[in-house]
């Protein structure tokens, strides 16, 4: 049996198997329905709700009758006024009868904080697309060369050596091109790593002296971070080095799910996944590119090259490659080298005849994008034993100096940065991003993202109507929560909440069988619920963060350190992290705050250098060859020294 489904507001709709669940009928159907957990009934955020009602102008009748039974997993997420209402988990309710749903819509001012830049770092530039002047001599009876030879010998009288090719897309309009510009034209050509292959014409234009794109003589091109919950690009100048402009937004993967785990099981699992997913992100990356050129005044095939680093699970999903061994063990990717890719076979909405350069991967899930962490920040030449951690879904470890350099890989989780948490969201308008609690009262005052000033509002306060209104925690929020809650004694340093002090105050309680720290009261908030860290939070929060401490730990032993000289803190969202809040709740080693810095995007920037240097490019190739990969989870102690990990405090 086929049963109809209606996803409101947006109004697609489509006929599904009896048994499917809404969340995969949303999947079908283009619906953007949030599954942290990749539909585990884990995280509760894929909440929709089922519409009783008669729809005339569909002619058909939508019943929470037709739907499955709750399950235990929604009677733990939702709560009882909401099943009331009609509130279901997308990815437990199935389809047995003709349903309309609808789908929360964020509000429009929900823009998402990512931090998009890192520290800014000096490179001489030296990219591989370079525009010539070339002025022809016309052809004639006397002198009938074709037009590709007339070309290619322009160019090698202009001083360019070895083999020249021409795009085969650039070909197809040369000899128009030749002729409606005079024979007077600016030439684009690409080299590759290996100087020896010659060049590449990937570009004829009419000569101007004002230059082309937005009045720049140079080439443009853009560096890609395709992280797992946020991708980040930067359009720039390639012959200045110069930053045009920046774009981020959220991956839109999340919808099938919040890591790459639930990803990869999606691609496999399901016909068509894995191209499915790969039209998700690359769609993703050509809206950055709208985004980034159309400010500057120019058209999306001005675009000449771009630079792409993600992790190794997202190379694969991204480039269309089967992610099948990535996630098993020995974690065999498809490719570990450098790659050089027709943007058009990728379906990247840029010139067709650009290339896309992919940066090599270490090792297992050691990406392109730590790779890119290590061309920016250089440990390699360094003096001074650096610990670099780049926190996100995937945490990547590296430390070093000069001397050797080590690598690992850590499976955190989304906790950090907002999922799989009760309240948690992403870093936007109405997200709670700073905390604190006092000692003695244990009430809480916080900072929400859209009001500069803190809040701290007792029971039966009134709130400002100016005040922005909390609507959930995000990642910065959640690490300064924890810490405030273990450093005012609310929880112990095992993580477990002090259910003895729901006698000293009404902020701790138990609800459904769990204890729970209210951080906002519904009378302040714009959903007009509580927001609350609950002990299943704390425990997430634990793991994330037990995992990048013991695979530090691992690496000083490794290089026979009892302590670092530096430790650099890089992500999406590493600047807005507190560093003390960070070291309180035992996310690294402890050492002294001072030596403790945030760099902010470091893949971003380690992509936006190799955009513009060959040479960082070849450097990027050497150091994934080079940087030992540490596989700590087989350690024979990891699982004894993960579960002494998890408690707070500095260690």
């Amino acid at each position: 049996m086929k049963y109809q489904v209606v996803f409101q507001p947006s109004g697609r709709c489509g006929e599904v198997e009896a048994g499917t669940t809404l969340l995969a009928a949303a999947q079908g159907l283009g619906v953007h329905v949030e599954a942290s957990c990749g539909g585990a009934g884990v995280c509760g955020k894929c909440v929709v709700t089922v519409k009783t009602a008669r729809l005339d102008e569909l002619d058909m009748v939508s019943s929470m009758a037709h739907m499955s039974p709750l399950t235990d997993e929604e009677r733990r997420c939702l709560a009882d006024e909401d099943i009331e209402r009609g509130a279901r988990l997308a990815c437990q309710a199935r389809v047995f009868g003709d349903v309309a749903v609808t789908v929360p819509e964020a509000p429009q001012s929900d823009a998402h904080v990512i931090l998009e830049s890192g520290e800014a770092h000096e490179v001489v530039p030296d990219p591989v697309v370079r525009r010539y002047e070339l002025r022809l001599a016309p052809a004639t009876l006397d002198d009938a060369r074709d037009d590709m030879t007339r070309l290619i010998d322009g160019l090698h009288g202009a001083g360019v050596d070895g083999d020249v090719t021409i795009d085969t897309t650039v070909l197809r309009e040369l000899p128009s091109r030749l002729r409606r510009a005079g024979y007077h034209v600016f030439v684009t050509m690409r080299r590759g790593l290996d100087e020896s292959a010659g060049v590449e014409v990937i570009r004829v234009e009419p000569f101007s002296d004002e230059g082309n794109r937005g009045n720049m003589r140079g080439g443009v091109g853009i560096a890609v971070d395709v992280g797992t919950t946020t991708i980040a690009a930067y359009l720039v100048e390639l012959e200045s080095g110069r930053l045009i402009g920046t774009a981020s937004r959220m991956n839109s993967e999340i919808a099938i799910g919040g890591d790459v785990l639930a990803r990869i099981s999606y691609a496999i699992g399901n016909e068509h996944g894995r191209e499915r997913l790969q039209k998700l992100v690359i769609g993703d990356i050509n809206d950055l590119v709208r985004e980034l050129v159309s400010p500057a005044q120019m058209d999306v095939t001005d675009v000449d090259e771009m630079v792409l680093v993600y992790n190794t699970a997202m190379e694969h999903l991204t480039l269309g490659l089967d992610p099948s061994f990535v996630g098993k063990s020995p974690f065999v990717p498809a490719v570990s080298a450098p790659l050089d890719l027709k943007a058009r076979d990728l379906g990247i909405a840029i010139n067709p005849a650009a290339y896309v350069h992919s940066l090599p991967i270490e090792a297992g899930f050691v990406g392109a994008d730590n790779v890119a962490v290590l061309i920016a920040e250089e440990p390699y030449k360094s003096e001074k034993t650096r610990l670099i951690i780049d926190i996100g879904t995937n945490g990547e470890i590296d430390l070093g100096s000069r001397t050797r350099l080590l690598s690992t890989s850590c499976a955190t989780g989304p906790a950090l940065e907002g999922a799989a948490i009760k309240h948690g969201m992403r870093a936007a308008r109405g997200a709670i991003e700073r905390v604190k609690i006092d000692a003695k009262t244990y009430e809480p005052s916080y900072k929400v993202i859209g009001n500069d000033k803190w809040q701290s509002i007792k029971t039966g306060e009134p709130v400002e109507e100016n005040d922005v209104k909390p609507r959930g925690i995000c990642g910065s929020g959640i690490i300064d929560v924890m810490a405030a809650l273990y450093d005012a004694g609310v929880i112990a340093k095992s993580g477990r909440i002090k259910s003895a002090l729901a006698s000293v105050t009404t902020r701790v309680r138990e609800t459904g069988g769990m204890w729970e720290y209210v951080v906002a009261w519904a009378s302040e908030t714009e959903t007009g619920r509580d927001i609350v860290v609950t002990q299943a939070d704390v425990r997430a929060v634990q793991l994330a963060k037990a995992a990048l401490y013991v695979g530090a730990r691992y690496l000083m032993e490794q290089y026979g350190v009892s302590e670092v000289d530096e430790v650099i803190l890089a992500g999406a969202f590493g600047s807005y992290i507190d560093k003390k809040s960070a070291m309180t709740i035992g996310m690294f080693p402890a050492c002294d705050i001072e030596r403790v810095r945030a760099v902010g995007n470091a893949a971003g920037e380690g992509a936006r250098m190799a955009l513009i240097s060959l040479a960082k490019r070849r450097e990027a190739a050497r150091v994934a060859r080079e940087v030992e990969f540490v596989e700590t989870a087989v350690e024979p102690d990891f699982q004894e020294r993960f579960m002494d990990a998890l408690a707070f405090g500095e260690r």
